[in-house]
């Protein structure tokens, strides 16, 4: 596999190191998460849905903290409930996970609900009212008449 070198895009930008830090990291395929499955989806103009299945998973054997742009989402099986049965096959994963998801800037959590064995986060994205776009109103020279420039937001 190829690898790139961010080195010089480090030294001649501010603010980006994150971005370049995820490009990195995304290249390293191997060892990307397959447990558990998810989706992600947008379920408005600002809001987000991640749903992951963790059958055999109850409420207290997971965990979900959002912390830093990080939502981290954990699951650990307590003591085996079959208690001393022993199994011809075991085709229900059950191991312990942990998956990691960057959240873009102002995106936040506002719930989760396990249902089915699927685990429902809803996420949305509230921008401040000091980053939203505002009119201004331009005056002339001899103040009579206002002109208003208006932003859209992109």
């Amino acid at each position: 596999m190829r690898q790139f070198d961010f080195a010089p895009l480090y030294r001649s930008t501010v603010g980006f190191d994150r971005l370049f830090s995820m490009l990195d990291a995304a290249g390293n395929a191997e060892t990307a998460q397959s447990y558990p499955p998810y989706n992600i989806e947008r379920t408005g103009e600002t809001t987000y849905r991640i749903t992951m299945a963790v059958a055999g998973f109850s409420d207290a054997e997971l965990s979900i903290e959002s912390r830093e742009n990080t939502l981290t989402v954990k699951g650990e099986k307590g003591e085996d409930a079959a208690g001393g049965s022993e199994f011809l096959y075991r085709g229900i994963a059950g191991r312990a996970f942990e998956r990691r998801f960057q959240l873009a800037e102002h995106v936040e959590v506002k719930g989760a609900s396990l249902k089915n064995g699927l685990l429902h986060i809803d996420l949305a994205r509230i921008v401040p009212e000091a980053l939203k776009p505002r009119r201004i109103a331009i005056t002339t020279a001899n103040g009579n008449e206002a002109k208003a420039i208006e932003a859209t937001a992109a």
